[in-house]
């Protein structure tokens, strides 16, 4: 380009040079060369603008497709999510907060399918099967039964679809299974056994004289359990008692009770054992549903918590919260449905970006008392 605009210039000079004539001939070469330079340096710097120009647009829109293309990737990936029982209050709590947060990094909501497992494994296996026929890029499962878990292991692997348990623990042997086969598996929850403790110590931090209500050196307590063959039931029923003893206490078990996590039917157990044992000094719960349904049992035989008995429960729903504050339930354990739900869906968009994710993701519980359930309260609402 430069040559041919020099040369173009340099004939339109010799030609007004002629036409001129001899005595201005070299004033007007002189004005020629200055504006050939000129438009040269001209069209340079026009050359080098473009080119910076096209540059840039062509950066610009290399980002814009590169981010539409990672848009577009997880809202086109299908999310199947098995929740074990949607009337779980906590779980609501759960799967709500789920969903949010998988729209909020880029999933489309109409991609997301979220089953009721209706406290049922068969139903819930079956749930799994559709899944795996439907073609879903991931898998985010809370087990009816986390002794169920090698079979459900074993179904979504073969599909080859990334599995992210949530909640309900499988035991160790199974966790061992996803490690030493590199599947893509994990676990994302709290340890229960921490929630366990926490309900215990909140007990302990209240000291033995004013627990010991009989004063026989003793602590009567009944527990109210959830499902047996959970996990998170296990621990819970272990280590809240295990705290106690920790700190030197003598423990009697006046009566364990399984209570399925539900409010109405702990209300009966609570009912029936504070009349065959008026002598109970602690009611634990293993989740806050049984504990309102204990509250209300408690109340209706004319005991007061904090006064002649106390309560205990797992989850910090909004309503026990409540009941903290109000010095109605001597404490609960937040179980922090932000925290996991975030974590559970931030493991499976690792899987279904190609990554990988540790085989245990653990999230941390909070105890609670009235010194903290305003503020853990304003939290959660």
């Amino acid at each position: 380009m430069k040559k041919k605009v020099v040369s173009l210039l340099t004939v339109a000079a010799l030609s007004m040079s002629m036409l001129a004539g001899c005595s201005s001939a070299s004033d007007t070469a002189k004005e020629a060369a200055s504006t050939a330079e000129e438009a040269v340096s001209t069209a340079e710097e026009t050359a080098a603008d473009t080119a910076e120009s096209v540059a840039d647009a062509v950066e610009e829109t290399a980002e814009e497709v590169t981010d539409a293309a990672a848009g577009g990737d997880l809202a086109s990936k299908k999310v199947g999510v098995c929740i074990y029982q949607f009337s779980d209050n906590f779980m609501t709590l759960f799967r709500n907060e789920l969903e949010n947060y998988l729209v909020s990094q880029g999933f489309s909501k109409d991609n997301i399918t979220i089953v009721d497992g209706a406290n049922d494994q068969a139903t819930q296996t079956n749930q799994i099967q559709n899944f795996i026929t439907s073609g879903v890029d991931v898998l985010i499962i809370n087990p009816v039964n986390s002794s169920s878990a090698a079979t459900i292991t074993d179904l979504v692997v073969a599909a080859n679809i990334p599995l992210v348990y949530i909640n309900r623990e499988p035991d160790a042997d199974e966790e061992q299974r996803w490690k030493d086969n590199n599947w893509n598996v994990c676990y994302v929850g709290c340890d229960a056994r921490q929630s366990g403790t926490y309900q215990g110590e909140i007990i302990v931090d209240l000291g033995k004289d004013k627990v010991d209500l009989n004063g026989d050196g003793k602590i009567q307590y009944i527990m109210i359990e959830g499902d047996p063959e959970n996990v998170d039931a296990q621990y819970r029923t272990e280590f809240s008692v295990k705290a106690l003893q920790d700190a030197g206490w003598e423990v009697d078990c006046l009566d364990d009770e399984v209570g399925n996590w539900d409010q109405a039917t702990a209300q009966q157990l609570v009912a029936n054992a504070l009349s065959a044992h008026p002598e109970t000094e602690v009611v634990f719960c293993n989740n806050d549903a049984m504990a309102l349904g204990a509250l209300q049992s408690i109340e209706s035989a004319g005991r007061t918590v904090g006064t002649d008995i106390y309560l205990v429960g797992v989850d910090a729903l909004s309503e026990a919260l409540e009941d903290v504050i109000a010095g109605t339930m001597t404490g609960t354990v937040f179980n922090d449905h932000f925290s996991q739900s975030h974590s559970s869906a931030d493991a499976a968009i690792n899987f279904v970006n190609g990554g990988t994710n540790d085989y245990y993701i653990g999230c941390d519980y909070v105890k609670v008392t009235s010194e903290n359930a305003q503020q853990i309260l304003d939290s959660v609402k």
